[in-house]
Parts: C-alpha cells; sequence; structure tokens
C-alpha cells in the first residue's frame, strides 16, 4: 500500500514539474515573440501569413530570385515546394542574414505517405489496421523530410469518405471515424514527437473540414450536411488529431453550411478554437482565398478579410493577404488585432520548432547523405507494404504461388516502376521504386522462369491515359494495336503454369482532381483479364488502385485477387513475398467496395429506414432496397481474406446488465484453423438499439490485431466503458444514453458474433 501511495504522489509531482515547465516555455515564448512583433512593421506582419510556392532556382542564385527578394524585404513566412538542403540552406540564410529581422522561414511540402522511402498510400497504409506501423511510416517520413530541410507537412489527411468516385480516397483512410481517429493520432505523433529533436517536423492535419463529402464524388465540390452528421460522422479525425496535439490545421476548398471553410468563422474559431482548444496556426489550401471568388464571396479583398477575420493565419500561393490587408486595415474592415493574431500563432510554431534558436536546425548536410532512402527504410517500406495487401479472392488455394514452373507477367503495371508509388509522392525518386516485374525476379531469383508481356495499354483512350499518368509517371504507351498486344500476351500464357496480371488504376487515375465515374478495371484492360481466364489457366488479379473499384464479374470469375493498392518504393518486392507465402496478408478494408456505381455512397455504418429490407431477402417491394441488385456490398468494410481460416466462437460478457461507470468485458476466442501461420484483425462494433435520435446499425469501436500459429487460439477482451456509448445527439451534446446494446464481434462488419447487454444510467 506505501508503494502504491509513493508512486501516486511521484506521478503526480512529476505532473506538476511537467505543466510547471510547459507554463514556463510559454511565458518565454510570449515574452519573446510579444518583444520581437514590437519591432515589425505592418508589412512584415502581413509578409508572415504569406506562403508561396518556392518556384525554380539554383542555390547561387537564391539570393537575386523573385522569392529570394520577396524573403529580403520580410514579405514570406515560409516557402513550399522546394526539396534539397542546399537550396533551403541558402533561402533561409536570405531570411536570417539579409532581412531586417532575420525571421526565419518555414519549410513544408507535401510528404504524405513517406518522402524518398516511400510507404503505401494512406488508404493502404489504413489497410494494415496496424497503428504503431503507421506511427513508424510518419516517423520515418520526418526522419528523411527533415534530414532533407523540411520542417512542416501537409499531412495527415484525415477526411472520412464514403464515396469511392472521389479520387481522394486514396490519401485518406476510409470511411470510419473511429479508425480515421486512431490513424490520425498516430500520424501526428509519428511526425512530430515533441518538436524539439532534429528530426521531428510539424504536422498539418487536412482538409477541415468535411472535404470528403463532396456532391456525386467530384473533386472541390460542395458539402452539405446537418450539423449532427458533422459531429457524429466527419469531425471525430480531425479533433483526434488536435487532441493529439497537431501543429497546424489545414482549411477545405468545400463549403460549409453554405459558407465556405476558408471564411467559416464558426468552424475555424468557434469549433477548432473554442471547443477543441486548438492552439496552433491555420493555414489556407492551395489558392484556398483567392477561390471564394468563384464560390461568390467577392473579390479579392473583400474575401481575404473574410478570410482573416474567420481565423485563417496564412495564406498558401494566392497573395491576397499580402496584396489586400493593408487597404483593408485602412478602410476599418479589419483591425490591428486580428493580423497581429495571425502573425503570433505563424511566429509561435517556428519558436516551437526551435528555429529561432538554429535556423538551420534542418539543413545538416551530412544528415541529409546518410538518412535518406536508408536500407533500413526500404526494409520497413517494404514490411509495412506487404500488410497492407487485401487479399479479396482466393478459390481452390490458388495462393500461395509455388517458386517454380513457369510464370507469365502480363498488365501495364507488370514494369512501372514509376507508378509503385502511388498519387502525392512528390518527393520521390521513381526509378529506384521496385516494380512488379524486378520483385519477382529479386524473389524468386532462378527457381522458376518469367516470362513478360505488356498485354494492353492502361485504357483503349490514349486521352485519358494521358490524364492518368501525370507528373512523370507515363506507362510509354504502345503503338500496337489492342489485339497485337492481346496476341503476345497470350503466347506467353501458353506457356506458363499460372498467370499474374498486374492490372487496374495507374498512379495518377486517383488522387486530387481524379474524380471518376465509371469505377470498373478500365476496359483494354478488361478485354485482356477475360482472355487470360478463358485460357483455363490459373490467373491471380494483382489489383493496382487508389479506391475501391466495381469487380462483380473479377470476384465471380477470377480465381485470385490481391489488391495492393499502391504499395511504395518496395512494392514489387513486397508483392512478391505476398504471391509466395513469404507474409501471409492481413489486410482489411477501410472503405466498402460496392457492387455497381449506382450503389455509392455505400458504408457499413448506415442507419436503419422505417422499412428496412428483411435479413436475408434480396427484394421486397415497398421496402428500402433496389429493383436490379441486392443492397449488399461486394466486399465489406473490415474485410480481407487469409492463406490461412480464422474460427471464432460466442461472444462472453462479464455481465449482461451494467450501471453507471462499470466496465464491460467482452470476450471471444479465435482459432487459426488453417495450415498456416497469420494475423487477424479482431473487431468491435456497437449498435445502439434505442436512442433520442437515429443510431448506426453498428460502429466500429475497437480492433486488436493479433497473430496466430497454425492451430493456436486465443481469447481476446475488449474492455467497453460508457465512452464508446457516446454520441451527439440532437442538441450537440455529447453524452451516451442508458438502454439496450448490442456487442458485436467478428472479422469484419458483416460476419460477427451478438451478444446484448442492457446499461442503465
Amino acid at each position: 500500500m506505501k508503494k502504491n501511495i509513493t508512486f501516486v504522489i511521484t506521478f503526480v509531482i512529476l505532473l506538476l514539474q511537467t505543466g510547471f515547465a510547459q507554463q514556463q516555455h510559454d511565458a518565454e515564448m510570449h515574452r519573446f515573440i510579444t518583444a520581437l512583433m514590437s519591432k515589425m512593421t505592418l508589412d512584415e506582419k502581413i509578409g508572415q501569413l504569406n506562403l508561396p510556392s518556392a518556384g525554380e532556382f539554383t542555390t547561387g542564385t537564391a539570393t537575386n530570385s523573385d522569392i529570394g527578394i520577396s524573403v529580403k524585404k520580410g514579405l514570406v513566412g515560409g516557402l513550399f515546394n522546394i526539396k534539397g538542403v542546399d537550396k533551403i540552406k541558402a533561402i533561409q540564410r536570405v531570411a536570417v542574414e539579409e532581412s531586417r529581422m532575420k525571421i526565419p522561414l518555414l519549410f513544408g511540402m507535401d510528404v504524405i505517405h513517406g518522402y524518398e522511402t516511400v510507404f503505401p498510400i494512406p488508404l493502404g497504409l489504413s489497410c494494415t489496421w496496424d497503428l504503431k506501423a503507421i506511427e513508424q511510416s510518419a516517423r520515418i517520413a520526418a526522419i528523411e523530410a527533415s534530414a532533407d530541410g523540411i520542417a512542416w507537412t501537409f499531412s495527415p489527411m484525415v477526411d472520412i469518405s464514403r464515396d469511392p468516385r472521389w479520387g481522394r480516397v486514396s490519401e485518406g483512410n476510409g470511411e470510419d471515424p473511429y479508425l480515421g481517429s486512431m490513424i490520425a493520432k498516430a500520424m501526428v505523433k509519428g511526425y512530430q514527437g515533441d518538436l524539439k529533436a532534429r528530426n521531428n517536423i510539424l504536422a498539418c492535419v487536412k482538409h477541415y473540414a468535411l472535404y470528403g463529402a463532396g456532391e456525386a464524388g467530384r473533386d472541390y465540390n460542395t458539402v452539405d450536411m446537418s450539423r449532427i452528421r458533422m459531429y457524429n460522422e466527419y469531425f471525430p479525425p480531425y479533433k483526434a488529431a488536435v487532441d493529439a496535439g497537431v501543429g497546424s490545421v489545414m482549411a477545405s476548398f468545400n463549403e460549409v453550411d453554405g459558407i465556405p471553410a476558408t471564411a467559416n468563422k464558426w468552424l475555424l474559431t468557434d469549433v477548432l478554437r473554442k471547443q477543441w482548444g486548438f492552439k496552433g496556426f491555420v493555414v489556407t489550401d492551395y489558392t484556398g482565398i483567392n477561390e471564394m471568388i468563384d464560390h461568390g464571396l467577392g473579390d479579392l479583398q473583400t474575401v481575404s478579410a473574410l478570410a482573416l477575420k474567420a481565423g485563417i493565419d496564412m495564406d498558401m500561393v494566392g497573395e491576397g493577404f499580402l496584396k489586400t490587408l493593408k487597404k483593408s486595415l485602412q478602410e476599418n474592415k479589419i483591425t490591428l488585432a486580428e493580423i497581429d493574431a495571425a502573425c503570433r500563432r505563424v511566429l509561435e510554431a517556428k519558436y516551437k520548432l526551435g528555429l529561432f534558436k538554429d535556423p538551420y536546425k534542418y539543413c545538416d548536410e551530412n544528415r541529409a547523405k546518410t538518412e535518406i532512402f536508408t536500407a533500413e527504410h526500404r526494409k520497413i517500406a517494404r514490411q509495412i507494404a506487404a500488410q497492407s495487401f487485401v487479399l479479396l479472392k482466393n478459390a481452390n488455394n490458388t495462393l500461395p504461388l509455388k517458386k517454380s514452373g513457369t510464370i507469365a507477367l502480363v498488365g501495364p503495371l507488370a514494369d512501372a516502376a514509376n507508378n509503385m508509388t502511388g498519387t502525392w509522392s512528390v518527393a520521390a525518386q521513381h526509378e529506384k521504386s521496385v516494380s512488379v516485374l524486378a520483385g519477382l525476379k529479386q524473389v524468386l531469383g532462378d527457381k522458376a522462369t518469367i516470362l513478360y508481356a505488356k498485354g494492353s495499354n492502361l485504357t483503349a483512350d490514349p486521352a485519358l491515359e494521358e490524364r492518368a499518368t501525370m507528373f512523370g509517371k507515363g506507362l510509354n504507351r504502345d503503338a500496337r494495336s489492342e489485339d497485337e498486344l492481346a496476341k503476345e500476351a497470350l503466347e506467353i500464357a501458353a506457356k506458363a503454369d499460372v498467370i499474374i496480371a498486374a492490372m487496374g488504376e495507374s498512379a495518377e487515375f486517383s488522387g486530387e482532381s481524379s474524380s471518376r465515374t465509371d469505377l470498373n478495371i478500365p476496359d483494354t484492360q478488361k478485354k485482356l483479364l477475360k482472355k487470360l481466364v478463358a485460357t483455363g489457366k490459373p490467373v491471380v488479379l494483382v489489383l493496382f488502385t487508389g479506391r475501391p473499384l466495381t469487380l462483380t464479374w473479377e470476384d465471380k470469375n477470377v480465381p485470385a485477387i490481391l489488391n495492393v493498392w499502391f504499395g511504395g518504393t518496395e512494392a514489387g518486392t513486397a508483392i512478391a513475398d505476398v504471391l509466395f507465402g513469404d507474409v501471409n496478408p492481413s489486410g482489411k478494408l477501410t472503405m466498402t467496395f460496392p457492387q455497381n456505381v449506382g450503389q455509392i455512397p455505400i458504408y457499413y455504418a448506415h442507419k436503419n429506414t422505417g422499412r428496412p429490407l428483411a435479413e436475408g431477402q434480396w427484394f421486397q417491394k415497398f421496402r428500402s432496397n433496389y429493383i436490379d441488385v441486392n443492397n449488399d456490398p461486394l466486399y465489406s468494410f473490415g474485410y480481407g481474406l487469409s492463406y490461412t481460416t480464422f474460427s471464432y466462437g460466442d461472444v462472453q460478457l462479464s455481465s449482461t446488465s451494467l450501471k453507471g461507470n462499470q466496465t464491460l468485458k467482452a470476450s471471444i476466442t479465435i482459432s487459426n484453423t488453417g495450415k498456416y501461420d497469420g494475423a487477424e484483425v479482431v473487431q468491435l462494433y456497437i449498435r445502439d438499439l434505442v436512442g433520442s435520435v437515429t443510431r448506426p446499425v453498428k460502429e466500429l469501436k475497437g480492433f486488436q490485431k493479433i497473430m496466430l500459429k497454425a492451430g493456436e487460439t486465443q481469447t481476446v477482451t475488449f474492455n467497453i466503458t460508457t465512452e464508446d456509448l457516446k454520441f451527439y445527439n440532437s442538441e450537440l451534446k455529447y453524452d451516451w444514453e442508458p438502454g439496450e446494446f448490442e456487442i458485436m464481434i467478428g472479422g469484419n462488419s458483416r460476419d460477427v458474433k451478438t451478444a446484448k447487454v442492457n446499461w442503465a444510467k
């Protein structure tokens, strides 16, 4: 007992000391910045709010470049789109040695899923359901970016989306707010740490808010939803990032309640700062202020003033602040206090990063030579990529393949190293990525014969292919006819024991401004795939995609489908590891795959209607269903196969009746009933059966990723408290309501074992 008391006292003392130290640090920061700002001119204060794109200059011409001249005048607060420690050091030198106030610049970049060592696209990363691995990917990204001069990343992107037509689902974590919140916290922790170390960088959660809910799945489009839906389904990941201490927030392009997010005071001040307690700074997205002119809110001066008053601190690229705030101040349309508040927040970020003490903190040439694209980083990227792949189908145990015989490798993505990193891989050296062909050769050596043919172009339409292969990610379109390309592929297939078809989207078929209305595998590829299946040889579809696709035909006809997303730098080797059984796939979907586009939006946590379709029914007249297809998705949220099989026992509850703040223990026994060791993601869902407002049919509230050897059994226990039952009601009060709840545990959102509990206040 005495030991326990001593521990508690020690812990309390440490908390008090930590709090006191933080207070001291904050007071010192406040004094420093107050003194600094007292010496700054109005132009220099507004300059801190200006974030231009760096453009092109060489190290020797930094001083005399257009950017260099602006920096020297104190009219730039930060720069982005600049790569290389030598360039960054040169322009930082202009800021701290040639400008009047000698204020260091903040250098940012879209380090989205890795720097030069690239990890799977974020949607793929989320399918690992491995928070430690996700945090590690952000940690490595921060190490590499900081070694090359970058202090700030525009990540994580945590927009919830239930519409795979939207190309930017590739950059997010799927459809679920709980999982999205967990990943947001992990990413912020991985990037930032405590910001004191030289290899930590400032994170920027985006796009605040609701960006993933654009109408018709079209990028930058209108968003309109109730506030109860905002708070329960779309806000949680942003708030989780704020709770994790994220240093900056990026405003989204879309409108919220009829007002663009960039000028939405309720969103940026009332919710973000007052309700959630955010202390960092807010930056616009690329030309976000200027775009409000097209939204219909006024001219550049008007929208710039609206943005500042709403809570925007930094203007990316548009220069609306730089060009108009001084005039707006003179006309009493804004106040000096509003300019000062924004300037202070930007300066505080630089102070917290330690840039005032050491402006060249991130400009160590030795780190740049030794800590980027290392063998160890690539090894980890390979391991994480293999975890992200989702086995969608494996009829007759087609996979894993044998490391022998003759293998036909076919498809436009088979030998496309420059596409392996996926969208938003701006710092990657694409030529160093491992293609599927190279990966197979590396893993197989001389154990098997590999025959390769491209087989088809990405799509029959050359203009569409051009739009889908931008930013140096071309696929060297073949001038031969569709029949000629297919003939070559069928010839090698005839000589092979098995066919691997590397098909799907190219890297830039998804991502920003890459919305699609047709979610099938592109036409010419699908024709080839049908011909390959018709040979009667075993076919493995290695599917590249940045979004859920409609795979109804493939699911019925292709023996094995492995969804590999875009696996990053080591994609090819990771794919080979899984295809040949060196790694047992364990990825689980974080976004529902529809049967067809007409079902969209489709997501597991939907609400019931007053006329739900009866369980097990395909169609009932005057019920909520379609006349031409059932309501079910093709692949449900949380779904993913393994080379082994898992069986679930019944849910065991510690009690079926609880009261108040008691803890419910929900346990289930899982057995590996197959021949391979494997990992399983055990998922906990809860349904609130009666509420003051309608509630979803189930909601993810926990998960555990466990490893089981063949024949092994393990009991998994979830501790459930009233915190897991809380939601925002019609008054936007966050609380739980007593009543009956269903506790569901399973390997995906569809296949669950269920028990009920009554929970009283």
